[in-house]
């Protein structure tokens, strides 16, 4: 075997450093990571999912500076639900954005207190429903839940009624109306969850009329709060979330003259993380668009408490999935298999998402700093589905054993992974401050 691993497969090979540069990509000291993440591939076997600690904490002080006090700011779990990393989101300072009983127990499990948990989201069960109003009624509310439509509303009511909520010293259940805002979001198709077709939300009319049904007929058992709205997410630009921002204002607005209490807007996530070699508005761009659209209302019309549901932007960068070269082959360029695929991150396979990879190792050497040859390389993932595949990326040679990482696998990676063909979900490891290695969740069925 020679021309596969060794030779080029059509054009010219790049000559490269084999770290930073050749990686096309600059975190917090980058050596190290590398070097870590080998060793994470050595020591828990692959693949496994890495969480930078040092790049969380980096990503978290940026929401936070955009977005401080009294800001609320809720960390959407669904991003990725590993018990260790929501736990350390909170403890950076981030309740629990929740769309299932399921998600809130991950909370809870990472100590979330529940009045710090929000729930949310279009799948929201009897069960899940029940569960809120249990809550409320035991003294452990959650801070709010949001509805979708008039179907929810109605079954809450009914439920909060029959707890005994809104009387005597048991408080109101808090809830907030999703509106669906109607834009157009910067983004591909799939995740434009604000465009007007979407199943996400009500329309202006919708919402406000189920405002006005639940102030009649809940009796005081449960007390409108706000609008809970979200435009999409890796938004490629403002526009379309200000719009969303200003329409979401002026509901709140028309509300509150009549219900003081309705004093929440709740404008979502959708901040993107990119490709280092993309450029995208960061957190802080989005929040310069929110002083003159809240000027822009008159004071005692504006909300009081402000939300943000940030998700992919704190974890997607500080989390790498280490994988190990399976295959290499010649198939009209060089291919290679990998151990990690769909089954761990299946964003590729799902809505095109591409992520980078970068060699840890070539011909079963670490890769230092001496420049080495990088070559197209497709690669594909192991698992029985020719849609399991990775993308066309720059890399060195590489023999089976070898050991690459994928890049921005911190989000929607662990919370999506499956068992298909029989594969255990990947073993989770943090890459401390010290760049210490601690495993927080071994591999499992």
């Amino acid at each position: 075997m020679s021309s596969p691993t060794e030779g080029s497969t059509g054009g010219e090979d790049r000559l490269a450093g084999g770290g930073e540069e050749a990686a096309g990509r600059s975190p917090r000291g980058f050596p190290a990571v590398v070097e870590a993440l080998a060793r994470a591939g050595k020591a828990h076997g692959t693949p496994v999912y890495v969480t930078d600690l040092l790049t969380l904490n980096d990503a978290a002080a940026s929401v936070r500076d955009a977005f401080p006090d009294p800001w609320l700011r809720q960390y959407s779990v669904k991003a990725n639900d590993v018990p260790a990393i929501v736990g350390e989101v909170a403890r950076r300072g981030f309740g629990a954005n929740v769309v299932s009983r399921g998600e809130w127990a991950v909370a809870r499990r990472a100590g979330v207190a529940g009045r710090r948990i929000t729930l949310e989201g279009i799948g929201k069960t009897d069960a899940d429903l029940r569960a809120a109003v249990r809550a409320a009624a035991e003294g452990s509310p959650l801070l709010w839940v949001a509805l979708e439509s008039a179907d929810e509303a109605e079954i809450i009511t009914r439920m909060a009624r029959r707890a005994g909520l809104g009387r005597g010293d048991r408080p109101p259940l808090d809830i907030l109306v999703r509106l669906n805002p109607e834009v157009t979001p910067e983004t591909i198709s799939g995740l434009a969850v604000g465009a007007a077709a979407s199943k996400f939300g009500m329309t202006e009319t919708e919402a406000t009329g189920l405002v006005e049904w639940i102030t009649s007929h809940a009796a005081g058992a449960v007390r409108p709060r706000g609008v809970h709205l979200h435009v999409g997410s890796q938004l490629g630009a403002v526009d379309a979330w200000r719009d969303a921002v200003r329409r979401g204002l002026a509901v709140v607005g028309l509300l509150r003259g009549g219900l003081p209490a309705f004093d929440t807007l709740d404008v979502g996530g959708g901040f993107p993380v990119l490709p280092l070699d993309e450029t995208g508005p960061t957190p802080g761009r989005f929040a310069r668009e929110l002083p003159p659209l809240l000027d822009a209302v008159p004071e005692d019309r504006r909300p009081s408490r402000l939300a943000i549901e940030p998700g992919r932007a704190l974890v997607a960068r500080a989390g790498w999935l280490v994988s190990r070269v399976l295959h290499v082959r010649d198939r009209g360029g060089r291919q290679v298999v990998i151990d990690a695929g769909m089954t761990e991150l299946i964003r590729p396979a799902l809505y095109g998402a591409r992520h980078p990879i970068i060699a840890l190792t070539s011909g079963g050497r670490a890769i230092g700093d001496e420049r080495v040859a990088l070559q197209p390389t497709r690669v594909e993932g192991p698992i029985c589905e020719s849609t399991d595949a990775l993308g066309t990326h720059d890399l060195p040679r590489l023999r089976r054993g070898d050991l690459v990482a994928i890049a921005d696998a911190g989000a929607y990676a662990a919370s999506l992974s499956s068992t298909y063909n029989g594969r255990p979900r990947a073993a989770q490891v943090f890459l401390e401050a010290d760049r210490r290695l601690t495993l927080v969740r071994r591999a499992r069925p």
